[in-house]
């Protein structure tokens, strides 16, 4: 196999690190290209959308009278989740049913900064505690299995405790975080493959796993994106694209209203999340998350092409921790710190190598892309 030449995007920072990548005769990537023609002719960056925005609103409210709340919300603490939150309560009037799910790998930080918000809106948190002997096997598991994506097992926890509180509660009108603001370019798949993919969640811990999963929260993209919507009418709404949302300014926002404390990185929220983007994907498989998220940040205009390359030019992680926090990791999973080294000079696998509903995900997508539900996206 011959070896691909180095090249990097003459508008963004992605690079050939991503395997699929494209390019023009100029040089720019076909993310960049997908933005300027799936994304911006439609998405209003600067102004947002107030009528769709209104329309949308009354009909939670309309739905929610004589109800405890009229839509459901995810908080993480990280700054997406943080800024809806306080949006949908203090600009919108929203009664929202906020539940936070506790993996067991919070932050000092992000806890303080869940409360901080929740406590001065005051708004109710449901917390879901996910049961950490199964977490932590089935984290081992996909340790093992030497694929890239090892925080499969919380990103499917909370997925599913998601539609679970949807399901549960009969709320139809789910707010989530995910915007083009400062997610317009996805993660590759062979970074960051579909975390919602039961199948393969089901046949690593099945390979690699020790433990049933007896309690674990678990979804199938045949339920939730397709018996919820359109049998049950559940409906995700990216109120971020609803409106002018910008990274800096939301912080700001944020930090003079909550006394929010701001991570280093998007996503260091969660200890394993943290570890995992800055340490293991970037030191066993040249992945750096931060090509992704720079490159959203550039194409929306929050940042310099220049102050990205100086970025990327430093390391993710912090060096002088990097031991202590690979030693936390492998202690709180029962295993040594060999252990962990070990998993870090494993063949590397892909996706590919474990079943999957990758086609079901490929049908799912390409009808989105034909009804306009969906521009962008993963590829």
């Amino acid at each position: 196999m011959i070896e691909r030449k180095y090249q990097i995007c003459t508008n963004c920072v992605m690079d050939t690190t991503d395997s699929k990548i494209n390019f023009d005769e100029n040089g720019v990537c076909d993310h960049c290209n997908t933005f300027y023609k799936e994304i911006k002719p439609y998405w209003k960056q600067d102004e947002g959308d107030p009528v769709r925005l209104n329309n949308i609103v009354q009909k939670m409210k309309n739905w929610g009278k004589g109800r405890e709340y009229d839509c459901l919300l995810g908080m993480s603490g990280g700054i997406d989740s943080s800024y809806l939150l306080y949006y949908a309560v203090e600009r919108l009037g929203l009664r929202p049913l906020v539940f936070h799910i506790d993996t067991g790998w919070n932050t000092d930080l992000s806890i303080y900064n869940v409360h901080a918000l929740v406590e001065k809106l005051g708004v109710k948190l449901h917390t879901v505690t996910i049961d950490w002997e199964e977490m932590a096997d089935l984290q081992l598991a996909f340790f093992k299995s030497g694929v890239p994506h090892i925080d499969t097992p919380q990103d499917h926890a909370c997925f599913a405790t998601m539609y679970q509180f949807a399901s549960k509660y009969n709320i139809p009108y789910i707010l989530t975080g995910g915007n083009y603001s400062t997610e317009c370019i996805r993660n590759p798949k062979e970074w960051m493959y579909y975390q919602s993919d039961v199948r393969q969640l089901k046949d690593i811990h099945k390979k690699f796993g020790a433990k049933p999963l007896k309690k674990f929260p678990l979804t199938n993209i045949l339920w939730h994106k397709f018996y919820l919507p359109y049998i049950k009418g559940v409906r995700l709404i990216r109120m971020l694209d609803l409106i002018p949302y910008n990274k800096e300014e939301a912080i700001r926002t944020l930090e003079e209203k909550f006394g929010y404390q701001k991570y280093p990185q998007k996503h260091f929220e969660d200890f394993f999340t943290r570890w995992y983007e800055s340490y293991w994907l970037y030191e066993r498989f040249g992945y750096d998350v931060r090509r992704v998220q720079l490159s959203s940040l550039i194409l929306t205009g929050q940042i310099s092409r220049e102050k990205a390359l100086d970025i990327l030019a430093t390391k993710p992680y912090d060096v002088s921790s990097i031991d202590k926090d690979t030693a936390y990791i492998a202690g709180k999973l029962g295993v040594s710190y060999q252990d962990i080294m070990s998993y870090m000079v494993l063949d590397k696998k892909t996706y590919k190598d474990y079943k999957s509903q990758q086609s079901i995900y490929n049908v799912g997508t390409s009808i989105s892309r034909l009804l306009g539900i969906e521009k962008g996206g993963k590829r």
